[in-house]
Formats: C-alpha cells, structure tokens, sequence
C-alpha cells in the first residue's frame, strides 16, 4: 500500500494526501509509515486528533460527526479538515480551515449526488474553504467543480 501511495503522490503531486483506513487494526503503524513519506505533501490522518499530534502530521481530516473535534485539533496546531454532507454541517464545521462537501457526483453507498448546481450554491454561502469530494474520477469533472468556486477537490478513485 505505501508504494502504491508513493508512486501516485509522485505522478499527482497533490498538495494534501489524507490517509483513510477506517478497518485497519494496525492504523497506528500504517499512519507513521505514511507521515514518514516524502513529496512535499500536507499528510492528514483520518479522525484521529491524538495520534495525528503524536506523529506529527500537518494535519487531520474530521467526520461529520467530530465537529467537536475541532477546536481540540486546532488548539494542537493541527490543519483541519471537516467532512459535510449538507449546508447545516457545513456551518456547524466553522471553525476548521476547510471543509470537505460530498457527494458531488455518483459514488457508491454515499447518497444521493449533490450536483455541480448546489456545489455552486454552497461555495456562495460559506466562508471556510471547500474541497469537491465524491464520485470525482476524470479530468472533466475536475473542471466542472473548479469552476464553482471551490479550493480544491478530493478523490481516491482519481489518484489511484
């Protein structure tokens, strides 16, 4: 997995890698490992806010259901990322420095799609950063999302 990962961040370059392994029982290794690699990369781990602070990573990606996380990671020093699925989560997440929106396209088992149009909408209305996620997989729909205001976007399926 590590050199799966070190071969995309090479080919990509993307700006912030988050590592998302909800069922590894050996997460803790798996996250040192990965904070350990090279590429100018902001490494964020998953909903964890002790372990990222232990290991030293740039920073930590919330669910949706750890907004109350968030002024714990920040107090740490930590780069925080709140993961929303409507316009009431994404005022609840204020307070980190970017959200992640989604479902923007189709992605299985993650609801019914947002659609470019209300991507639009809620770049119109929130202050905080927005990260395009969801169902985001050729080079068109990522000019279809930067064209709605949006900081950036997040994928697996694109990068791997």
């Amino acid at each position: 997995m590590i050199s799966n990962l070190r071969q995309s961040i090479k080919k990509h370059q993307p700006d912030f890698v988050c590592l998302r392994d909800k069922d590894n029982k050996n997460y803790g290794e798996l996250a040192k490992a990965f904070i350990s690699l090279e590429g100018g990369h902001k490494a964020l781990l998953h909903g964890d806010v002790d372990l990222a602070v232990s290991l030293g990573a740039f920073g930590v990606h919330l669910t949706s259901l750890q907004f109350d996380e968030i002024g714990k990671a920040k107090s740490a020093g930590l780069y925080v990322i709140a993961s929303t699925h409507t316009y009431e989560e994404a005022l609840s997440a204020q307070g980190a420095d970017a959200i992640s929106y989604s479902p923007i396209f189709y992605s299985e088992n993650k609801g019914e799609p947002k659609g470019l149009a209300d991507l639009k909408e809620i770049t119109g209305k929130i202050n905080t950063k927005i990260f395009a996620l969801g169902g985001i997989i050729t080079p068109e729909q990522i000019k279809q999302v930067g064209t709605c205001g949006v900081y950036g976007f997040a994928s697996i399926r694109y990068f791997t």
